[in-house]
């Protein structure tokens, strides 16, 4: 049940960003009044559709296809991934998109990212308005934070807390935070009541990806916010307000011990003692190989001081272009690892996607990674790979500088090797989400 709530939740956010992406594509086509054929969400492949219209006397078939993964907008005129080329060796007519000027075409190519980015915004700014943005001072983390083997090599000792990068003070505990710290020089730490310097080693990302383990955690107390109905936890008794102070009779109440102690015993019975209303009871219970014993621990936010800041509707506006941006630059900059090999083992398909939906609906963490996932889908249809917005936008510039566009017959020469190079990198990822599985 919980797969298939996190499966309907990546269908809906992928269906949602799709559409947006297409429809950005479309509407600056018939700004410049140039012919579309078709407009479909998911693939009509062997011309088949779970519902398909057109308009009488409308030039545009609009419709849903029966394979879910993706949509598309079939431009007249253009050497696209379908590689439909009838009438391309005739004189141009007025309503194909290779008639128009370079700039309107570059507009067409470029509205499914520009939509993708303006949704992330409205989405972000629509959540900072509606629940406010929820921010977690460092300060208030004290000495909780502890470190990997790659930060101990670093020079890190657990409990130190990061107060600046390359002298720039930091104010919260964020999701870029170690991206920031790889990309810094120094970093300012909190020890004991003093500030020390410890250098970044220039290729820490790549090691903290190698080893496959976060280079930080907060070493919250074990203290249970959730049990899984039907899970092993709940069939022994585990409930909401628990804190788990042993495993197995070996003292240990923190989530850094206990959640690597109950991996290991996965498949295995084990023993938990706990705190419940001023006494310690002893639950026995199972750690199932899949789902452990189904508990969810306290969510940092509900255990340390935050900030929450309320945005009125004018106020949300820039909040949204602001996180916008933030999320865009932080991907783009994370790119450059997909080129080394640790990187290249750590990029994921559909598994991975789902995985970062949680397995009970909440629209506050559906919409935030929908808009998440539409920066990824904005930067991924940049790249200069033909097949891609990008691929295009190259040709597009190709022409520009050259005065002629290239020929029919290289543009689709590059379109099909750009689709091979895309359908293995889908296939490679996806082989990766089974491989992770599977280990």
């Amino acid at each position: 049940m919980d797969i298939l709530i996190k499966v309907i939740q990546l269908l809906l956010a992928l269906s949602i960003l799709v559409f947006i992406h297409e429809l950005g594509h479309f509407l600056f086509a018939r700004l410049f009044k140039i012919r579309v054929d078709k407009f479909y969400l998911f693939f009509d492949v062997g011309g088949k559709a779970l519902f398909k219209y057109k308009p009488k006397g409308g030039e545009t078939e609009y419709g849903i296809g029966w394979l879910p993964l993706g949509g598309y907008c079939r431009i007249n005129g253009m050497v696209d991934e379908s590689l439909v080329l009838d009438g391309l060796e005739s004189d141009p007519k007025p309503w194909e998109f290779r008639s128009k000027p370079v700039w309107q075409r570059f507009l067409v190519m470029i509205g499914g990212v520009l939509f993708n980015v303006v949704l992330a915004v409205i989405i972000y700014g629509g959540m900072a308005f509606h629940w406010g943005v929820e921010k977690l001072p460092l300060q208030s983390i004290g000495d909780n934070l502890v470190y990997s083997s790659v930060g101990h090599q670093m020079g890190l000792q657990d409990g130190d807390l990061p107060v600046a990068l390359d002298g720039r003070e930091l104010m919260y505990f964020e999701g870029a935070l170690l991206q920031e710290m790889a990309n810094a020089d120094t970093m300012t730490v909190l020890r004991d009541g003093k500030r020390v310097d410890i250098a970044v080693p220039i290729d820490l990302m790549r090691a903290v990806l190698a080893s496959k383990t976060s280079l930080f955690m907060m070493d919250m107390p074990a203290l249970i916010d959730s049990v899984v109905v039907g899970s092993a936890g709940a069939s022994a008794g585990l409930m909401a307000g628990d804190k788990i102070v042993a495993v197995n009779a070996q003292p240990m109440d923190k989530v850094s011990k206990v959640v690597p102690t109950i991996r290991e015993l996965r498949g295995d019975s084990l023993t938990l003692s706990i705190q419940r209303a001023g006494e310690e009871v002893e639950v026995r219970t199972f750690a199932d190989t899949e789902k452990g014993i189904g508990i969810a621990f306290t969510h940092p936010a509900k255990i340390f001081e935050t900030e929450k800041i309320e945005y009125g509707i004018v106020e949300a506006i820039p909040a949204g272009v602001g996180e916008a941006l933030k999320q865009l630059t932080n991907y783009a900059d994370q790119l450059k690892y997909v080129a080394t090999p640790e990187g290249a083992q750590s990029i994921g398909g559909l598994g991975t996607l789902g995985s970062l939906f949680p397995a009970r609906f909440n629209w506050q963490l559906f919409w935030s990674m929908t808009a998440f996932l539409s920066v990824i889908l904005a930067v991924m249809n940049i790249l200069p790979i033909p097949g891609l917005d990008g691929g295009h936008i190259v040709f597009l510039i190709y022409e520009a500088i050259a005065g002629r566009a290239p020929s029919i017959k290289w543009q689709t020469r590059l379109q099909i090797f750009g689709m091979i190079l895309l359908i293995l990198l889908v296939l490679y990822a996806n082989i990766n989400d089974v491989v992770r599985f599977l280990l």
